[in-house]
C-alpha cells in the first residue's frame, strides 16, 4: 500500500501559511511593544505620577506587607475550593429539582424557584452580612460561629442560585427528542437523566461554570467584611496602620496570577466547544 505524500501546491500552501503566521506574530509583538513604551512613557512623564508611585508602588510597603496578604490569600483558597465543591452540588440538584413535572413534586419545584429568585435577586455582599451577622445572632444550636464557615455558606447560597440556571439551560439545550428515544428503550427518568441528559448538559455548560467560578473566586473577598483574615483584610489591617495603598496592589496582584490562568482556560474550552460544534 502506497503511502500518501503531500502534494507541491499543499507544500507550498502551508509555507504561505507558516509566512503569514509569523508575519503576523511579529507585527502585534512589535505594535504590542510600542503600545507598552508610549503608555509607560505617558504615565511616568504625567505630573502626578511621584505622588502614584510613592502611594501604590512603595517596595518596602509591599514586601512587608506580601507575607501577610499572601498568608490571607490562603485562606480566599480554602474558601474557594469548598465553596466550588458546595455550589457544584447546590446547583445541580436546584436545577433537577425545578425540572421535575410530576405534581406531587410541585412543592419541591416551587421552592427551587423561589431559591433561584432570591439568591439571584440580593447582591452577595448582602447574602454574607446577612448570614455573617444574622445567623449568629439567633443563637441556634448547630449555627456554625467561625467566619470562614459563614463566608463559604453565603457564597454557597448565592452561587448556587447562578449555577443552578447554567445547569437549567444546559439541561433544557438537549433536544427532547434524545429523552424520547431513551424513554422508549425502556430508561426511566431517573435513568435517562443520569445516561443521557446530563452527560452532554455538563458537557455543554463547562465554559459558562468556570466564568461563575472565576467570579466566585474573586468574591471571596468579600468575605473580608464579616471579618475573617483574609488577603484583602490583612490587606486593610496594613493600609489602616501606614496609610500607604500598596498592600492593596499586593493582594490585587495574587487574585490576578490565580484568576487570569483560569479565565484564559475557560477561554481555550469555550473556543474548542466551538470548533467542535462547526465540525
Amino acid at each position: 500500500m502506497s503511502e500518501w505524500v503531500k502534494s507541491e501546491r499543499q507544500l507550498q500552501r502551508e509555507r504561505v501559511r507558516r509566512s503569514r503566521g509569523r508575519r503576523s506574530a511579529s507585527i502585534a509583538t512589535a505594535s504590542t511593544i510600542v503600545f507598552l513604551v508610549l503608555v509607560v512613557w505617558a504615565v511616568t512623564g504625567s505630573p502626578g505620577w511621584p505622588r502614584v508611585r510613592e502611594t501604590f508602588f512603595d517596595w518596602e510597603q509591599f514586601a512587608e506587607a506580601m507575607p501577610d496578604v499572601l498568608g490571607g490569600f490562603v485562606l480566599n483558597i480554602k474558601i474557594f475550593l469548598v465553596a466550588e465543591a458546595l455550589v457544584l452540588v447546590i446547583g445541580l440538584l436546584t436545577a433537577l429539582a425545578r425540572g421535575v413535572r410530576t405534581p406531587a413534586f410541585f412543592p419541591i419545584r416551587a421552592l427551587a424557584t423561589l431559591y433561584t429568585d432570591v439568591f439571584r435577586g440580593i447582591p452577595t455582599i448582602l447574602v454574607i452580612y446577612l448570614v455573617g451577622f444574622g445567623l449568629p445572632a439567633l443563637r441556634l444550636q448547630g449555627v456554625p460561629t467561625d467566619l470562614a464557615t459563614l463566608g463559604i455558606i453565603a457564597l454557597t447560597l448565592s452561587y448556587g442560585a447562578y449555577v443552578a440556571e447554567v445547569f437549567r439551560s444546559g439541561i433544557e439545550s438537549i433536544h427532547p427528542s434524545q429523552v424520547a428515544a431513551a424513554r422508549s428503550l425502556g430508561l426511566s427518568h431517573a435513568r435517562t437523566m443520569r445516561f443521557v441528559v446530563l452527560p452532554q448538559a455538563v458537557r455543554r455548560v463547562v465554559p459558562p461554570l468556570l466564568n461563575d467560578f472565576v467570579s466566585l473566586q474573586k468574591d471571596t473577598a468579600l468575605v473580608a467584611t464579616i471579618g475573617p483574615l483574609e488577603a484583602l483584610r490583612q490587606a486593610q489591617i496594613h493600609v489602616a496602620s501606614t496609610f500607604n495603598y500598596t498592600p492593596y496592589l499586593a493582594a490585587a496582584l495574587l487574585f490576578l496570577l490565580l484568576t487570569i490562568p483560569l479565565a484564559r482556560f475557560t477561554d481555550h474550552l469555550a473556543a474548542r466547544t466551538r470548533r467542535r460544534r462547526g465540525a
